[in-house]
Formats: C-alpha cells, structure tokens, sequence
C-alpha cells in the first residue's frame, strides 16, 4: 500500500473499501430553512427511522426529481450540521467537469433500502464511523469518476450491488461527489 502510517485493522493508506455505501431511498426533500442552495431531505437506509441528509444540489435537480429515488450514499460520515440542520450521511451524484449539471447515482431498481454497495475487487471493511481527521473522503473522492457507460467508479472498478452496478443516467466520464 502506500508510504506514511498506517491504520490498525486496514491495509494501510486510506482506500475507498473504508467507506460504507449503502442504497437509500429519499423519502421527502425540503428547502434548508437557513440556505438557499442546500436541500434537507429524510433518507430511508433500511434502518428503524430515516436518516437526515443535507446535500447541496438545490441549484442542479428539483425536490421532484429526488424524491422517491433509489441512491447511493456514503452512509458512516461522521454527522455534521450544516448551516444548524444535521447532516449524516452524503448522497453520491456525478457532476460535469463545467459544474453546470449534476445527476444522482442510482442503484438498481431491484435493489432496497440498506443494501450494501461494495467496489469490485476491493476486499476491506468500511469503518464505523470515518474519522474527518484521518480525511478518507478527501484521499478517495478524486479517484471516484463515471465511466464511459455512467457506470459509478473507483479507480475503474465499478459500484455494485447484488443486483447489478450503480450508474449515472447520462453523466459519463465525470467526477463523482
């Protein structure tokens, strides 16, 4: 792996097998009482309530094209306020390299709240809780891409469920976030 210190249970560096992704559902999406450009929406995880989610994407979907989709989410960020409203988890979507446009990554439509997505050939358990000083999210994000085909990536390996990869609906080649 690579030079530096290493974590105890892991491989050493820090690779996306640390984050925890899971499908979700968003069940409903509202306008962030105290910023225009963020969106607080209520995430069905398959656990026993949903999750509060607050996401920046006011500007590039509405609440009706969110609301009622399967996501991917990174589902062990450690929960954060957001302009005073909790955040705790991170919705994934593909942004175009102009940022003009941004699209959801989306699960198979098989697939239910709380399934696991891994990244193929990566072999390492996701954290409990990432730790924002160690700074997964940042060492992992630049490598997180679209494929040619929308397809969701790390590295060039594909997100996958047991139903099948997670993709972007037209947004390929672009920088996942």
């Amino acid at each position: 792996a690579a030079g530096g210190a290493t974590t105890a249970g892991g491989g050493g560096g820090e690779d996306a097998s640390k984050l925890e992704l899971r499908v979700g559902r968003i069940v409903s999406v509202a306008k962030h009482p105290g910023a225009d450009t963020l969106y607080v929406e209520q995430v069905d995880l398959g656990e026993a309530a949903p999750r509060q989610v607050v996401s920046g994407l006011v500007k590039y979907l509405s609440a009706e094209q969110m609301e009622g989709k399967l996501v991917v989410l990174v589902a062990n960020m450690k929960p954060s306020n957001m302009r005073a409203v909790s955040s705790q988890a991170m919705v994934l979507c593909a942004f175009s390299a102009d940022g003009s446009a941004a699209e959801l990554l989306e699960p198979p439509a098989q697939c239910a709240p709380g399934d696991r997505v891994t990244i193929e050939g990566l072999t390492g358990e996701p954290e409990k809780q990432l730790n924002p000083k160690k700074k997964v999210w940042e060492a992992v994000q630049p490598d997180l891409k679209t494929a040619a085909d929308g397809g969701a990536t790390y590295k060039g390996a594909p997100f996958v469920t047991s139903h099948g990869p997670c993709r972007a609906a037209s947004l390929a080649n672009c920088t996942i976030k």
